[in-house]
C-alpha cells in the first residue's frame, strides 16, 4: 500500500460548480419522473419542462435519455478506486473491496427505513434499456480498478491476473444488485474469489455425499 497522500482535488470554478448544480438538477428531477412514471413514459422534453431548463440543455448534460439516471458514475468510480488506495494499513485489497460492497449495500436507508438502493435497483432491473446501460456504465471503470490495483502492488501496469480478477469484481457487483439476498450473494461471492472453486465444489459433493443415492437416482 502506498504511503503517500493523494492530491487533493482542485476546487471548482463558479462555472464548473454551476455546471455540476444543473447536471443534478436535471438528474434529480429526471430519476423523480422516471420512478413515479416510468422510463418510457417520460420524454427528454417533459424532464426540461420539469427543470426549466431547455432539451437543448438536457442534451449537453447527457448524451442519451438513459445517461439521467446516473448522474453520479464519476463518482462510483472515483469511491470503488478510493477503497482500494486509502484502505486502512494492513488490509488486504479484497477485504477493502468486500467492505466497501458491504457498506453500500447497507448505507442506504433514509429516515423512514427505506432502502433506497433497494428501490432503485428494482427499478433499473424492471427497466431494460437502464439495466443495460448500467451494466456497461458499471463494467467501464474495469481499467481504472486494475490500474489501482496494480499500483497499490507495486506493479508498472495490471497484470491479467489483474485484470480478470477486476473484471470479475465488478460482474459480482451485478450480480449482488440483482439478487434479494444481496450480504448472501456478496459473501458467497467473495468466498468463491478468495479461497477458488475447487474447495467449494469439495464441500458441496461431501454434502451431496450424505444424500441416499437411491433418493438422488429417483430425482
Amino acid at each position: 500500500m502506498t504511503t503517500t497522500e493523494p492530491n487533493s482535488p482542485e476546487p471548482m470554478g463558479r462555472r464548473e460548480r454551476k455546471k455540476a448544480a444543473t447536471r443534478k438538477a436535471i438528474s434529480d428531477v429526471a430519476t423523480l419522473m422516471f420512478l413515479e412514471r416510468g422510463f418510457d413514459n417520460v420524454s427528454i422534453r417533459e424532464v426540461a419542462d420539469a427543470a426549466d431548463v431547455s432539451p437543448t440543455t438536457v442534451f449537453a448534460h447527457f448524451p442519451q435519455k438513459e445517461a439521467l439516471v446516473f448522474d453520479e458514475d464519476d463518482e462510483q468510480r472515483d469511491r470503488l478506486v478510493s477503497a482500494v488506495r486509502d484502505r486502512p494499513a494492513g488490509t488486504e485489497i479484497h477485504r477493502a473491496i468486500h467492505d466497501f460492497y458491504a457498506t453500500e449495500i447497507t448505507a442506504n436507508v433514509d429516515e423512514h427505513g427505506n432502502d433506497v438502493t433497494r428501490i432503485f435497483m428494482q427499478f433499473l432491473n424492471e427497466t431494460p434499456a437502464l439495466r443495460e446501460y448500467a451494466a456497461r456504465m458499471w463494467l467501464r471503470h474495469e481499467d481504472a480498478l486494475a490500474e489501482a490495483i496494480a499500483d497499490e502492488l507495486g506493479l508498472d501496469a495490471p497484470t491479467a491476473e489483474i485484470r480478470v480478477y477486476s473484471r470479475f469484481i465488478l460482474q459480482m457487483q451485478l450480480l449482488v444488485n440483482d439478487t434479494d439476498d444481496q450480504l448472501g450473494t456478496l459473501e458467497a461471492g467473495f468466498a468463491v474469489l478468495e479461497g477458488g472453486w475447487a474447495p467449494i465444489e469439495q464441500r458441496l459433493t461431501a454434502r451431496g455425499d450424505t444424500v441416499d443415492p437411491d433418493a438422488r437416482m429417483a430425482q
